[in-house]
């Protein structure tokens, strides 16, 4: 049985996430990478609630977003601008969940953004 590319990211999604466990405390950030936008949630799934998202789709990060299409530097910036935004909201530690994808390029542009701006991980 031949497996697309999406249903193995899937797989190794399910895989990973029975490891993680968001809390108010530390809510879990989990990216989502289409080919136009970078999405991004903090979830507490104990309450199963979102508790603040952002994407590169927001009309707030395309006043200011890099031009050229998503690529590395648009997704540094993405975590840069929302990075002070969930450290207004007093959340200091997350659970960073990649979702099945590579911790490389964009992801991880995000994630050190996101260190950088001060939430531990």
């Amino acid at each position: 049985m031949i497996k697309t590319q999406t249903d193995q990211r899937r797989k190794r999604h399910l895989r990973i996430r029975r490891h993680l466990v968001g809390s108010a405390e530390r809510p879990r950030l989990t990216v989502f990478r289409s080919n136009k936008h970078l999405y991004a949630q903090l979830v507490d799934d104990l309450q199963a609630k979102t508790l603040f998202s952002f994407s590169t789709a927001a009309k707030k990060f395309k006043r200011v977003a890099p031009k050229g299409g998503l690529t590395v530097a648009v997704a540094q910036k993405l975590g840069e601008v929302f990075g002070p935004e969930i450290a207004a909201k007093k959340i200091k530690k997350i659970v960073f969940d990649r979702a099945g994808y590579q911790y490389h390029g964009r992801v991880k542009a995000l994630a050190e953004s996101l260190r950088q701006a001060g939430l531990e991980f």
